[in-house]
């Protein structure tokens, strides 16, 4: 009976620690459901918690707070019309976004007026691409009625922010139409490596259960009821299947997530999955995001360059000094020609051009800097709510309380670089902005054009006229490929590029062009028609920009720092050595990426990096990848985009190419892709992999890698909340690897090893006393001693593996080389399982034969002796697999002993209490135990001597 009751307590164990995980999840997705929101309706505003929004509702949502579900965007508290909002969750991307409310109900005098129009939104189906949408709005009680077409800029997607104002919607997509949701995979029930290799080995031991019964069946002669005695002997060599292996995992699994919860030199660190800390152990690929996750997402500007001259971060007081300098000659000169009140000085244009002074090109180029932007400051209101009508006027408008918004931190990180130097953007709506001087003058400019980034022009101009003068200027900024063609020849912007992209700084290129009224009224009239062109809109504007993009002066080469996170550095070096090839999945922009690969030495110093061309047909690819097969030992920076074609067309040779590269770069990737990466990997090459992220855009990356480990960043938690391991910060992950997962990897396969040898031993026994009996199906020990061998006697000293060490923590994290070694799997193999299987079979037959051989009259000796002898063979055989004492294992030793000898008087039913006390009985079982266990202390020794481990190397 004692097999079943065991099998119950197996699945008991089992059963309740995959609930405890489920239910946790199940706490927090509630948690997420039940937050509340503002519904308005005709009789007013009603709460609704966010798992009751439908379709069609109209929903307020308040600065800061997360969108529920994806909205047509309505109304604004704004003055413009438009609010930013945050979309790191979606894609990645922790700049704002800027998002325009349908103009139609913007312009409606109070927010209740919405419910007095008749009017409809129409949607696309949903769709996977957050970067698209297509609707129309319309109002039917207007005469005549009114259509809007809605793009992405009306839109607010699911689990982004709002960041501006209170933004009013009406809701198209919920639940799993959301752009978010669609994005992410359903996740599997991750199985570890191990789990399944113990699996195959369990049927190995399954196949030589059967085959074992059936010769001894054979051998016996298949007399009488013969199939009687096979399904007898089954039972009796049952213990061949190691049923405890679960339990004693599952629990060994638990004691791992409380030790690398409780390590004090990762503090922070989750175990959210407590199924798979051994696969820790076994990573050869690790996939990681970069913003939020490599670098901190906070940009510093470090270094404007003028060509001549250089500024770096301990000589920005110089530029200072040449501003205060420059704006105070400048105000001298005004006030001298108001009192000789001559025109403004035009003539400017047409002298001579002298070598402008230093310090006149440090005012340019800042100013450049200050004005060629997408960058809005904000002020936060002080007053109440109440009165905001009236508090314009007072608003605080001082700079402790000005915040700026972009689309980008680099933008932020520039305009807030010219604050500190003395020349501050104060104001900017859709027309103007105003710049403050050092001596506190205000210069007001009017936007007479705004040229936004795109990822193929990689710039962004602007077109101002100086209130003051009149004059109206062209400044553009961008990558260095981009620019280098339209700016003036020079002989210094590639070098310098070069220098800075290799300290890891983002470079940008600043320019300007003067331009008369005459040429910007032409170029005005030929850009409106070229905006109204219905065939190839797109190709005609940038044909008429293009038109100003000549010969521009060359002003200033900026450079900005994204600052990695703490200990980036040494924790990829460490990572490389272990063995271990990195892959950064990133949906920024492929010089960023590149950028950040270099400074945070993904790619070390040495390496060539190999820039995959965008390419869009077959041929195209299989070109380039011809090209980049010639290249040896060097990294791969590849964009989503070409990736998706050569997948496409020439999956297994594009992977086979890139697994040999010792690090890739995929940059503009979508969080469907990043997922797609992980599962090619895992079916190519058949490796472990790991994914680590921060945001919502890599949740389904986490979830399909083996491993996934989600970091609490800037980006919220969704993907810590959807990992299996979370961490606070990526230098924990060296440890987490290193330390933990080597040692769950290696004490978890010593722990099953031996619960097979434990099951083994016994059924070798019965086996050896079964052929002395004529192959008798008779149990040699009976019921509680079968129990209290698998559970009293030896469990708590078998477990206590679960402590062991090869290595010390310092060792392992010193050597990382070490972690090379477990990837190949040879604590847990074929080989190693055979050799405990002869072990099994040596001692089990030595156990049992010694017994027969000394035992006297009685066979009531044979029990005790063999029995007695056979738990001090275990305990020494822990003591024997033992690398690292640890004082709870030897409790655990002595314990069990004590346990052993104190149950010896119970045991009177199985055991002759008289015999026991005997010196024979005594010097019988020693003998006995020291034939088993001292020629295998033998071989282990000279093992250590003569082929020692590569640890035991370091350790000595």
């Amino acid at each position: 009976m004692e097999v079943p009751l065991y099998q119950g307590f197996v699945l008991a164990v089992t059963i309740m620690r995959e609930a405890t995980d489920e239910f946790r999840r199940f706490q927090r997705d509630k948690e997420v459901n039940s937050q509340l929101y503002s519904k308005l309706t005709v009789r007013g505003k009603v709460q609704v918690k966010s798992s009751d929004i439908q379709v069609g509702d109209l929903i307020i949502v308040e600065k800061n707070q997360r969108i529920p579900s994806d909205m047509v965007f309505l109304r604004t508290s704004e003055k413009a019309g438009s609010c930013f909002i945050r979309t790191d969750q979606l894609d990645g991307e922790t700049d704002w976004k800027l998002r325009v409310a349908v103009s139609c109900t913007q312009r409606l005098p109070a927010l209740g007026d919405l419910f007095s129009i008749n009017a409809y939104v129409y949607a696309q189906k949903p769709q996977l691409d957050i970067h698209s949408f297509e609707g129309t709005f319309t109002r039917e009680d207007s005469d005549p009625p009114i259509h809007e077409s809605l793009s992405i800029e009306n839109t607010l997607w699911a689990s982004t922010v709002v960041a501006s104002g209170t933004v009013i919607g009406v809701v198209i997509y919920t639940g799993k139409e959301t752009r978010s949701v669609m994005n992410t995979s359903n996740p599997k029930n991750k199985v570890g490596l191990l789990d399944l290799e113990l699996n195959q080995l369990t049927k190995a031991l399954f196949l030589a259960l059967v085959a074992l019964s059936v010769v001894m069946v054979t051998l016996q002669g298949f007399s009488g009821a013969w199939y009687r005695s096979l399904f007898r002997f089954l039972l009796l060599f049952s213990y061949i299947i190691p049923i405890s292996l679960r339990v004693n995992l599952d629990m060994g699994k638990a004691a791992y997530g409380w030790m690398i919860m409780k390590d004090e030199n990762i503090p922070g660190t989750v175990v959210r999955t407590s199924t798979i800390p051994e696969e820790l152990g076994r990573l050869v690929y690790l996939l990681t995001d970069k913003t939020g996750t490599l670098t901190r997402n906070e940009m510093v500007f470090k270094r404007l360059h003028l060509g001549t001259v250089s500024y770096g971060t301990d000589t920005m007081d110089e530029i200072q000094n040449h501003l205060v300098n420059s704006y105070s000659q400048m105000q001298s000169q005004a006030s001298g020609n108001n009192a000789s009140s001559a025109p403004p000085r035009k003539a400017q244009s047409s002298a001579p051009k002298v070598r402008k002074s230093v310090s006149s090109r440090v005012h340019e180029a800042v100013k450049a800097v200050a004005l060629c932007h997408n960058v809005t400051p904000v002020y936060e209101a002080r007053s109440a709510a109440g009165e905001t009508e009236f508090a314009e006027a007072d608003q605080d408008f001082s700079d402790d309380n000005r915040t700026y918004q972009a689309s980008s931190p680099d933008e932020v990180a520039l305009v807030q670089w010219t604050e500190s130097v003395g020349l501050t953007l104060v104001n900017r709506d859709l027309t103007s902005m105003q710049l403050r001087t050092p001596g506190g003058q205000i210069l007001t400019y009017c936007i007479l054009q705004t040229f936004p980034f795109t990822s193929e022009s990689k710039r962004m101009g602007v077109i101002v006229r100086d209130e003051s003068t009149a004059e109206i200027t062209f400044y553009m900024k961008g990558a260095d490929v981009a620019m280098s063609t339209v700016v003036q020849y020079n002989d210094w912007l590639e070098e310098e590029c070069g220098n800075m992209a290799r300290e890891g700084l983002r470079t940008l290129v600043v320019a300007k062009r003067a331009l008369t009224e005459e040429q910007y009224q032409d170029f005005e009239s030929r850009y409106n028609q070229a905006k109204l062109s219905i065939h190839d809109r797109t190709l005609k504007v940038a044909a008429v920009v293009e038109s100003l993009e000549r010969e521009m002066e060359l002003l200033c080469l900026t450079g900005v720092e994204d600052q990695l996170q703490a200990d980036v550095r040494p924790t990829l070096e460490m990572l490389r050595n272990a063995g271990i090839k990195i892959w950064m999945l990133t949906g920024d922009k492929l010089e960023t990426a590149t950028c950040i690969a270099k400074s945070s030495h993904l790619v070390s110093r040495t390496q060539d990096t190999h820039v995959f061309r965008p390419v869009t047909s077959r041929g195209e690819a299989h070109l380039e990848l011809n090209a980049f097969r010639r290249k040896h030992d060097c990294a791969l920076v590849i964009s989503g985009d070409s990736l998706e074609v050569c997948l496409k067309y020439y999956e297994h040779e594009f992977v086979e190419l890139a697994c040999q590269c010792p690090a890739v770069v995929c940059c503009r990737c979508a969080p469907t892709q990043k997922a797609h990466i992980v599962k090619l990997l895992q079916q190519h090459t058949g490796r472990r992999t790991c994914a680590i992220g921060d945001g919502g855009n890599d949740v389904s990356m986490i979830q399909a890698a083996d491993c996934g480990i989600g970091i609490e960043g800037k980006e919220g938690r969704q993907a810590s909340l959807a990992a299996d391991f979370s961490v606070p910060q990526f230098k924990h992950i060296g440890r987490l690897l290193m330390v933990h997962g080597r040692s769950s990897y290696k004490r978890s396969a010593a722990l099953s090893q031996f619960v097979m040898h434990r099951g083994l031993i016994i059924s070798t026994m019965q086996a050896v006393f079964s052929s002395i009996f004529y192959f008798a199906s008779v149990p040699l020990y009976q019921g509680f001693l079968m129990v209290g061998y698998a559970t009293v006697y030896t469990m708590f000293p078998v477990f206590s593996l679960v402590l062991d060490q090869d290595v010390k923590p310092e060792m392992a994290m010193l050597y990382p080389e070490l972690y090379k070694d477990l990837t190949k799997g040879r604590s847990l193999s074929c080989k190693t399982f055979l050799v405990w299987v002869l072990i099994s079979i040596y001692q089990g037959g030595i156990l049992m034969s010694g017994a027969l051989v000394l035992f006297e009259s009685e066979f009531v000796h044979v029990v005790a002796i063999s029995f007695t002898a056979l738990v001090l063979t275990e305990l020494l055989m822990v003591a024997l697999t033992v690398r690292t004492w640890h004082w709870l294992m030897a409790v655990a030793e002595l314990l069990s002993l004590g346990c052993y000898v104190a149950s010896l008087a119970f045991l009177n039913k199985y055991f002759d209490v008289a015999f026991i006390t005997t010196v024979t009985f005594v010097w019988k079982v020693s003998a006995i135990t020291v034939v088993s266990c001292l020629p295998l202390y033998v071989l282990k020794y000279l093992k250590r001597k003569l082929s020692p481990p590569s640890y035991s190397k370091l350790s000595s």
